[in-house]
């Protein structure tokens, strides 16, 4: 028994030292690049694109990334130019997977860009430095600032689909979808890309992190819920929009659908809002064992009291 458990042993860290290999951040890198040529050459190749704006950047944004990919595969197989292409690499692909839902307006193909981006980004195992006084509050603002407008825009949006609904003449009907793409397209993708680049930056520059307190790992799956739910509201508001040309066409289920998922969505938001304020939940097993890290704002009175006393 002895020997069948110390085989057994051997052979689990044998499996997992193959996978370690599969998964180092340079082979991952070299299949990114594979997948950023197929995806932009998709995307670029897609005759009946709703957005041409976003299939271009799609496009363009892949094939950009393919170049980063297979340059960084050189440099991280070389000592002199590692470390380098390590730090440009976190950086890369954090600004990265935002960017790609942005793309999902073209093709359906960056869903497994974003997953290989996160993998990649975990794999390379970033370090983030601390932000200063200012620059914190300086990002704060602007994620706060995003998070608000993002809230009025949500609250319009699900305002408007309401109307598109209820209402009892052409025009009005036609003239609230209209207007939910325009806000689609115009504020409410923008802000998304901002909310979670803002949200990164404030957790990781600080002492809350990504995952160590319960409230901001609440706050994170929320952020990746919202994306999801985003890609379903954009095809019905298209969809909406050209139905009800038709003087006697009716949104039907999918305008209530759409008015359901708006709804949900503000109530994310607000969800969002309130685990900011209040905080509730303490650490989890990942901060745990973390004592001597506070709330980010705890430390500079202590530090300045101990200057004060010396």
């Amino acid at each position: 028994m002895p020997r069948r458990g110390a085989a057994g042993d051997a052979g689990r860290m044998v499996i997992q030292e193959r996978l370690g290999r599969w998964a180092a951040p340079r082979n991952l890198q070299f299949a990114f690049g594979l997948f950023a040529l197929v995806a932009g050459a998709s995307i670029a190749l897609r005759q009946d694109a709703q957005h041409p704006l976003f299939q271009a950047a799609g496009a363009v944004g892949y094939a950009l990334a393919a170049m980063l990919s297979f340059g960084s595969w050189f440099a991280l197989g070389r000592a002199a130019g590692a470390a380098r292409a390590r730090r440009t690499l976190i950086v890369f692909h954090l600004l990265f997977i935002p960017a790609q839902f942005l793309f999902l307006l073209a093709h359906q193909l960056p869903w497994l860009g974003m997953l290989l981006s996160t993998v990649i980004a975990i794999r390379l195992r970033p370090r983030f430095p601390r932000l200063g006084r200012r620059s914190r509050k300086v990002w704060l603002a602007l994620h706060i600032g995003v998070g608000v407008g993002w809230l009025g825009v949500s609250l319009t949006m699900l305002a408007l689909s309401v109307v598109g609904v209820t209402a009892g003449d052409h025009e009005t009907r036609h003239g609230a979808y209209l207007l939910m793409d325009l806000f689609d397209l115009a504020l409410a993708i923008p802000s998304v890309f901002l909310a979670l680049v803002t949200g990164a930056v404030v957790s990781l520059g600080t002492p809350w992190g990504l995952v160590r307190h319960r409230w901001v790992l609440a706050k994170l799956v929320i952020a990746l819920c919202l994306p999801v739910l985003a890609t379903l509201e954009g095809p019905w508001i298209d969809e909406l929009a050209a139905r009800t040309e038709e003087p006697a066409a009716d949104p039907g289920g999918t305008g209530i659908l759409l008015a359901g998922a708006m709804a949900l969505f503000l109530a994310l938001l607000w969800t969002a809002t309130f685990l900011s304020v209040f905080k509730p939940g303490g650490r989890t097993r990942w901060g745990a064992g973390r004592p001597g890290e506070g709330r980010p704002g705890d430390r500079a009175p202590v530090s300045a009291r101990a200057a004060r006393a010396a």
